[in-house]
This record gives C-alpha cells, sequence and structure tokens, in this order.
C-alpha cells in the first residue's frame, strides 16, 4: 500500500467538555497517513487519480470547524467517516489529533486507524 501523508495541520476551533472551553478558540494539530494505490495516479500523472492532498486539507478544516464536538473521539470518528465518504480511493487512514495546552504535558491527543472495510457494513464503499 502506498501512502500520502499530511503532518501539522493546524485548526483554531471550538472544541472541549468544559464550559470554558465552549466559548474558545484553540488549536488543534491533525497528523494524516492515507493508505493508496499509487499506481493510476503514476500512469496518468493526473489529480485525478490521485488522493489530492489539498482536497483533504480543506475537508478535515471544514469538519473540524464546523462540528465542534466535546470529544476528540467523536471528532476523529467524524474525520474519518468523512474522508471515506469523499474520498473514494483512500484505502486505509491513520489520523492523529493532537490538542496542544489541554493539559501541561509535552503532547496530548487521540489516534485511531480505520479501513474502508470498516464501514462496510454502513452502506460506504
Amino acid at each position: 500500500m502506498d501512502t500520502v501523508f499530511i503532518r501539522g495541520l493546524k485548526v483554531e476551533t471550538i472544541i472541549g467538555v468544559h464550559d470554558w472551553e465552549r466559548g474558545l478558540m484553540r488549536p488543534l494539530i491533525f497528523d494524516l497517513d492515507l493508505g493508496t494505490d499509487f499506481n493510476s495516479a503514476a500512469a496518468s500523472d493526473h489529480v485525478r487519480d490521485a488522493l489530492d492532498y489539498s482536497a483533504i486539507q480543506s475537508t478535515v478544516e471544514k469538519v473540524a470547524t464546523e462540528y465542534r464536538p466535546a470529544l476528540l473521539e467523536a471528532l476523529a470518528e467524524r474525520l474519518a467517516r468523512t474522508l471515506y465518504k469523499e474520498f473514494p480511493l483512500l484505502l486505509k487512514l491513520r489520523l492523529v489529533i493532537h490538542k496542544p495546552g489541554a493539559i501541561p504535558v509535552q503532547d496530548v491527543g487521540v489516534e485511531i486507524e480505520r479501513r474502508r472495510e470498516d464501514y462496510a457494513a454502513c452502506g460506504m464503499r
């Protein structure tokens, strides 16, 4: 499997379980590994046959700013479902969401891994 990766995508949004967090924009940092097959894109040299990382960036930013859940876990799952729905060439996803400053440690966040088959029962292919 081939991989497109995006590291350090910073999005300002509202997220958190505490009342004080719900009125405050704060940064989240996204790292994505997007599994796909490069064969068609390599042969055609055309973005229509590839995972368009600019479009993926826009999708992550849109979901992160509009959804505004309490939990990172909910945001991660919403993002995974949205990416699989909007990008048919996506076969495997590893998503890390960092929440700087949430607690006084070097780093904190969530990480999920999903495959397209994980959503087959939901009618997504």
